[in-house]
This record gives structure tokens, C-alpha cells and sequence, in this order.
């Protein structure tokens, strides 16, 4: 089969660095979209438009006419189990691009945690609807997807570094643990607004049972989170400025991006809390936590970079295609 496999691959058209990034960009897209599908599943209750799963009814992997459920719940329901085979077929195309490219084995092994988590995902998601939209399964099935979000805009920073290269450090190394205490802080983040969701009116389902805390105790825990995630990323802007390399450019800017988005979804945040969480703010507020959660993963990767290694002028022409841009 491994054999096959890379014939198969062989007989691909050699992709550059270029297409390499196109691919990983719809990846990003695809983990974070299909995220956003799932809030929209939840605040229009279609969670049970299809009840069963992996089939949308029994003997059916389609939607049916029946009374019990909706048609709009069936159809949102039924769209968000279609998105699954976009993210297949992206996770499968990065794969087969950075395996015909003859990428390190890096980028590589990061390719292929795309297709895993999609499986992951598939079986969290099973769960979920047998389970009848359990909250802490469906908070599971969120964070899933923002660490796919992650990966896949890691991916997509390493693919564009060269191969035959070392890894240096932009950055002192207090300023890259302070980076990675903030993405800890925005995993903090992430679950208490998960948890918020699961005691807050959006459950899915009429039926679905809650999560038994005080909302107004959740939302506090979260908006403290939020307040620490963006001090730490003010405190890391300012420590990067402080540095004044030339090479933390790209740094700054996407500091800039992220500084930008943190405040814009603490101001949705607050929009919905004073507005009692209107249903289209939850899609809203859920894309921009993949937003954030890619831009994070940025800054991440911008803390280092690969500076081309002596002797990379004599690699072979077809790792020296592979690594055009």
C-alpha cells in the first residue's frame, strides 16, 4: 500500500511552494468555517435535524420527509455534515501537494495531522448526536476545531520556509514564553466561552440539557480571561517594540492583526451580553474566535525562522523546485 501510495503521488504534477500555500490557506479556512457551520446549528436548533449519525436517519444518509423534524433543521443539520467533505478533500490536497514536493518531514507530519483530526472530529461529532448534544461534547467538538485552526496556520507558515534551512529565534526567549503563556491564557478563553455556551439559551436542541453553573458566573470568568489574554498580548507588543530588530517586523504587524481582533470580539462579547445573545452574534462571535486563534497562531510563528543553512545551493533540483516560491 505504501508503495502505491507514493506512485500515486509520483504521477501528481510537481507543486510550488506557492500552490503548496493556496492549499494550506483553504485548510485554515475549511477548519475554521466549519466551525462557524456548528454555531449556526446551534442557535437555529437544528443540532437533531439529523438524529442519527453517521446516516441523517436510519436507512437514509440524506434528509427525509418527516413531521418530527423540521425541514430547516434537517437542511442546516444536513449543510453542516456536507462542509465535513470540503475539509476532507482540502486536508487530503496538502497531503498529497507537500508529500509530491518532497517537504521536510516538519511540514510533512503537520500535513498529515489535518486528515487526523478530521477523523477526530467525525467521532467527537458521532458522540455528540448520540449523546443527544451533551454540552461538554459539543464544547469537545469547538475545541477540536480551534486547535485544528492552529495547526493549519502552522502548517501554512512552515510550508513557506525554505527546506534546507535552521531555525533561529527572532525574538529573546522571554518574549516567546510570554507569547506562549498568552496562547494558554486564549485556551483558558476558549473553554470558559465554551462553557458559557453550554449554560447560556443556544443549545442546539429544545430539549437539550445544560450545563447547571450560573451564566452570569461563567460570562465573568470568561471576560476575566479575555482581559488577561489581551494584557499579555499589550505587554508582548510593547517587548517586541522594545527589542527593535529589524527582523520582528512581520511580528509587529501581526501583533497589529491580533491586537485588532481581540478588541473586536471583546466589543461582540459585550454587544451579546447586553443584548441577550442574539443568534447571529453567536456565528459572529465564534468566527472570531478562529480568527484569533489563527492570528495567535501566527504571532506564534513568527517567533521563529529559518535562515538558509551553508551549503543549501547544491540541494537537488527537485527539492530546489519544491522550495520556490
Amino acid at each position: 500500500m505504501r508503495r502505491a501510495y507514493f506512485s500515486l503521488v509520483d504521477r501528481l504534477p510537481l507543486p510550488s511552494v506557492r500552490a503548496q500555500r493556496i492549499i494550506a490557506f483553504l485548510v485554515i479556512l475549511t477548519q475554521g468555517g466549519i466551525s462557524v457551520t456548528g454555531a449556526v446549528v446551534r442557535v437555529t436548533g437544528s443540532g437533531l435535524g439529523c438524529p442519527t449519525w453517521p446516516q441523517c436517519f436510519p436507512g437514509s444518509f440524506t434528509p427525509v420527509g418527516v413531521s418530527e423534524v423540521p425541514v430547516l433543521h434537517q437542511a442546516v443539520e444536513f449543510g453542516n455534515r456536507m462542509l465535513t467533505f470540503l475539509v476532507v478533500l482540502t486536508a487530503a490536497a496538502i497531503v498529497l501537494a507537500v508529500t509530491r514536493a518532497r517537504r521536510r518531514r516538519e511540514i510533512v507530519a503537520y500535513a498529515w495531522l489535518m486528515p487526523a483530526g478530521t477523523v477526530l472530529q467525525a467521532g467527537v461529532g458521532g458522540i455528540t448526536v448520540l449523546t443527544g448534544l451533551l454540552w461538554w461534547t459539543v464544547a469537545v467538538h469547538l475545541i477540536i476545531s480551534m486547535l485544528m485552526v492552529w495547526l493549519a496556520t502552522l502548517l501554512f507558515h512552515k510550508i513557506g520556509e525554505q527546506d534546507d534551512a535552521v531555525s533561529v529565534a527572532t525574538v529573546p526567549a522571554p518574549l516567546r514564553w510570554l507569547t506562549a503563556l498568552s496562547a494558554t491564557v486564549l485556551a483558558g478563553v476558549l473553554v470558559a466561552g465554551t462553557m458559557v455556551t453550554g449554560a447560556g439559551p443556544h443549545a442546539g436542541d429544545a430539549d437539550v440539557a445544560r450545563l447547571e453553573v450560573e451564566i452570569v458566573t461563567l460570562v465573568h470568568l470568561h471576560a476575566e480571561l479575555l482581559v488577561g489574554y489581551l494584557a499579555l498580548l499589550v505587554g508582548l507588543t510593547f517587548g517586541v517594540y522594545a527589542v527593535g530588530r529589524a527582523g520582528v517586523t512581520p511580528l509587529k504587524r501581526r501583533l497589529h492583526v491580533l491586537l485588532a481582533l481581540v478588541i473586536s470580539q471583546s466589543v461582540v462579547g459585550i454587544v451579546q451580553y447586553f443584548t441577550d445573545v442574539p443568534a447571529a452574534l453567536v456565528a459572529v462571535h465564534v468566527a472570531g474566535a478562529a480568527l484569533c486563534t489563527a492570528a495567535t497562531a501566527a504571532v506564534w510563528a513568527a517567533c521563529r525562522e529559518r535562515e538558509e543553512a551553508p551549503g543549501a545551493e547544491a540541494q537537488s533540483p527537485l527539492r530546489a523546485f519544491g522550495n520556490r516560491v
